[in-house]
C-alpha cells in the first residue's frame, strides 16, 4: 500500500485523495487553512461552475496556455465524468448558458461537502491548520558527490520541523491569486528547491483598468450584449462576445476578464480595447435605425432622443464623445455627423493600461513548466515520487467551469498514479 501524502485542500487535491484513496492507497491530506476548499467556496461568485458541458474537444480551445498538456487528462476524466462523479456523491446538477455546469442548490458548498463526505468515508486522514515548509527529498551520492539516480521524495517537513513519510506526495498548492484564500505561492517554492523551473507568473482571468477617466464615470453600468476586441497596433489580440462591468478604474465582467488572460503576458505597451454597442446590427442597419430615430425626433434636440438607444448611465458619455452638439435639433444632424456617430456606437474605443493585481485575479497563468511533468500521470520527471496538479502547474483557460476541469483532470490522474505501486 503506498503512502501518500497530498498538500493542499483545494480541487486537485481532494478529488487526488478520492481517487488515490479508492484505489487502495493510505493518504495523508494537509491543509494550512482552517477548513477545506476555502477558494472552491467563492468560485462562480459562490455557485460553483463545476465544468463545461461542451464537446470534450471543445474543452481544448477553452484553454489559453499549454492544451496539449491537457490530453490525458481531459480524455482520462472529461468534463462529463466529473458531472457523473459529484451526481454520483449526491450533487444534482444544471447546465446553463455557455454550457456552465453548476450544482441545482447553487451552493458552492455542496460540492465541498460531498468532496469531503467522500475523503472521510474512504478514511483519509486530514491535516487542517498545518503548514507544509518543504518537501523531503533523498538525494543517492556516489564517492566523488555526484549523483547516482534521479532523487526521489520521501516525505515533507512541517513548519514545526515535523516530518511526514511518504512514498508519493503531490504539491496541489494553486497559484498566488485572491492569496486571502491561502495561495501563497509556496508551492511554487517547494517545486524550486526541488529542482523545477516555474514559468512567470501573471494574474488571469482579471479585471481591466482603463486610462480614460469617462470610462469611470459608468462605474456600476453593466452590458450584456457587447462585442469586444482587444488590439496592440495592428494585432487582434482578443475578440469575444457577451458581458462586462464599468468600474472605478475600468472594466470587468465576464468578457473583459476572458480578455484578460490573452493579454496579460504583452502588456509591455498599452493596448485598444473596442467596443460595438449594437453587435446585432450591421453598419447598414444601424445607420438606417439612426435615419428612423432622428426622423422621428424630427425637432428634438440630439442629447433628449438617445433614450431608445443606450442605457441611462452611457448617455452624457456618448454624448460628450459624438461629434454631434447636444442642443443640435435632429433635423439638423448632416450624414457626415451621423456616421461619425454610427462609427462611435460600432468603436467605442479605451485605452487598456494594465491588470488589477493578483488579489482580484481568478487565477494565475504561469506556474510549474509542464515540459518537467509526465502528462499522463502528473508525476515530475526529475524526482521520483513527486507529482503536480492543478493551478500550480502553468496551465490555465477561459471562464466558465473549464479551469475546475483542469484541477479535477489533473487531480484524477495524479491519484491513480499515486495509488500505483
Amino acid at each position: 500500500m503506498s503512502k501518500i501524502c497530498i498538500v493542499g485542500g483545494g480541487p486537485a487535491g481532494m478529488i487526488a485523495g478520492v481517487f488515490a484513496a479508492r484505489e487502495g492507497g493510505k493518504v495523508t491530506l494537509i491543509e494550512q487553512n482552517e477548513k477545506l476548499g476555502k477558494k472552491l467556496f467563492i468560485t462562480g461568485k459562490g455557485r460553483c461552475n463545476v465544468t463545461n458541458a461542451c464537446e470534450v474537444e471543445e474543452l481544448f480551445s477553452g484553454m489559453i496556455t499549454n492544451e496539449k498538456f491537457m490530453y490525458s487528462g481531459f480524455y482520462g476524466f472529461d468534463n462529463q465524468s466529473v458531472m457523473n462523479f459529484f451526481e454520483e456523491l449526491g450533487v444534482p446538477l444544471k447546465i446553463e448558458r455557455g454550457n456552465r455546469v453548476f450544482p441545482v442548490s447553487d451552493h458552492s458548498s455542496d460540492i465541498i461537502k460531498a468532496l469531503q463526505y467522500e475523503l472521510r468515508r474512504l478514511g483519509v486522514e486530514v491535516l487542517l491548520n498545518t503548514k507544509v515548509k518543504d518537501l523531503q527529498i533523498y538525494n543517492a551520492l556516489g564517492l566523488n558527490g555526484e549523483a547516482n539516480s534521479k532523487p526521489r521524495v520521501t516525505g515533507v517537513v512541517l513548519d514545526d520541523g515535523t516530518i511526514i513519510k511518504a512514498d508519493k506526495v503531490l504539491l496541489a498548492t494553486g497559484g498566488i491569486s485572491y492569496p486571502t484564500t491561502g495561495a501563497t505561492g509556496d508551492g511554487h517554492k517547494m517545486a524550486k528547491n526541488a529542482g523545477h523551473k516555474v514559468t512567470e507568473l501573471y494574474p488571469a482571468l482579471v479585471p481591466l483598468e482603463i486610462k480614460e477617466k469617462w470610462c469611470h464615470q459608468l462605474q456600476g453600468l453593466s452590458l450584456k450584449n457587447v462585442s469586444a476586441r482587444v488590439k496592440q497596433g495592428k494585432k487582434v489580440l482578443y475578440e469575444g462576445f457577451g458581458e462586462m462591468l464599468f468600474t472605478h478604474y475600468g472594466v470587468s465582467g465576464p468578457l473583459m476578464l476572458t480578455a484578460s488572460s490573452f493579454l496579460t503576458k504583452k502588456l509591455d505597451q498599452p493596448a485598444e480595447l473596442i467596443l460595438d454597442l449594437k453587435p446585432a446590427l450591421s453598419e447598414k442597419q444601424l445607420d438606417d435605425r439612426l435615419i428612423r430615430e432622428f426622423e422621428a425626433n424630427y425637432n428634438k434636440q440630439f442629447k433628449n432622443i438617445l433614450g431608445s438607444l443606450f442605457p441611462a448611465k452611457l448617455i452624457p458619455v456618448m454624448i460628450d464623445l459624438s461629434p454631434i452638439s447636444a442642443e443640435k435639433r435632429c433635423n439638423e444632424i448632416s450624414k457626415e455627423e451621423r456616421k461619425k456617430f454610427l462609427e462611435l456606437i460600432k468603436h467605442f474605443t479605451m485605452t487598456i493600461m494594465g491588470t488589477r493585481d493578483f488579489k482580484e485575479a481568478i487565477i494565475t497563468q504561469g506556474g510549474l513548466h509542464v515540459k518537467e511533468i509526465n502528462p499522463s500521470t502528473m508525476e515530475s520527471k526529475k524526482v521520483s515520487g513527486l507529482y503536480a496538479a492543478g493551478e500550480l502547474l502553468d496551465l490555465d483557460a477561459v471562464t466558465g467551469g473549464f479551469n475546475l476541469q483542469i484541477a479535477w483532470s489533473t487531480g484524477y490522474l495524479a491519484g491513480l498514479a499515486m495509488s500505483e505501486g
